[in-house]
């Protein structure tokens, strides 16, 4: 098993429900673009809590969810796996590679919903990962995913980083605790088709993005929940006095006048990218 299996689980279904509900919501785009049909094999690379995975499972003959926290994968066998269709597994896909069972040039699409830019996070296997996605697809096969790109949440990315450094965290330390990898369009088609890939689309969209409302999500749930890993380089206390200092920092940049909802700068990097031999 991949080294990352004892690294701490950040996630849970309720957590995740309470401050990121609209990630599986906004998904129109790229659900049309995989155009699932009902002989499709489809591996689903960072299926969380499998909310997103469940829009395409029943036109689909059958489909294999993969996310590296346990406890979402957890909720997705509780709710989906008595689907004749649906399995769910835990792995870590920075290294995809090693599960040979999976990547065995078998699938018709694999599919990836806000996760590659948590997968790509680390610069020695963003390669890989990549190369192992189009080795999983037969060939013609689609490779059709969304994530995060350049300039993604710019506002309280910094603002993490700025909390850190505040509480005398070095800079070069605070960003090396961040989490994402947000592609530009350049990178993620050089790395597509060093992989082999034909790139079929390529699309940047910035998409301002309403926060839940839920009493334990907003702003602050969003922080502790996405920005787990800055902040755990703090203290409990330290931790929570960071939440309120972004979310008070962030405030008037991220509030809506007319109505008080809140709001971030998404960008979302989009692409169709087929295995052509």
């Amino acid at each position: 098993m991949a080294p990352a299996d004892t690294e701490k689980d950040h996630w849970s279904a309720e957590t995740y429900s309470a401050s990121a509900s609209f990630v599986p919501e906004l998904t129109q785009t790229v659900l049309r673009y995989l155009s699932p049909c009902p002989t499709d094999r489809i591996l689903d690379i960072g299926c969380g809590d499998g909310k997103f995975t469940a829009k395409f499972l029943p036109a689909a003959d059958y489909v294999l969810g993969l996310d590296s926290s346990k406890n979402l994968v957890d909720a997705a066998i509780r709710d989906y796996s008595s689907l004749a269709n649906a399995e769910f597994r835990v792995v870590d896909c920075r290294f995809l590679e090693q599960e040979t069972a999976v990547v065995d040039g078998s699938w018709d699409k694999v599919i990836s919903n806000a996760a590659l830019h948590w997968i790509l996070r680390d610069p020695s296997t963003r390669q890989s990962t990549i190369n192992a996605i189009h080795a999983c697809l037969k060939p013609g096969g689609s490779f059709v995913f969304e994530m995060g790109g350049h300039g993604n949440v710019p506002e309280v990315h910094a603002a993490l980083i700025y909390a850190l450094v505040r509480r005398g965290v070095p800079v070069h330390k605070a960003r090396e605790a961040g989490p994402w990898f947000f592609a530009s369009e350049t990178w993620m088609r050089n790395a597509l088709q060093k992989a082999g890939f034909k790139v079929e689309k390529l699309e940047v969209e910035y998409r301002p993005t309403k926060l839940t409302t839920d009493a334990s999500g907003g702003l602050a749930g969003w922080v502790r929940l996405m920005g787990a890993q800055f902040l755990e380089l703090l203290d409990p206390v330290q931790r929570e006095d960071s939440v309120r200092e972004i979310c008070e920092v962030l405030r008037s940049v991220v509030t809506r006048e007319e109505d008080g909802s809140q709001w971030l700068g998404y960008v979302r990097l989009r692409g169709i990218a087929t295995r052509v031999n």
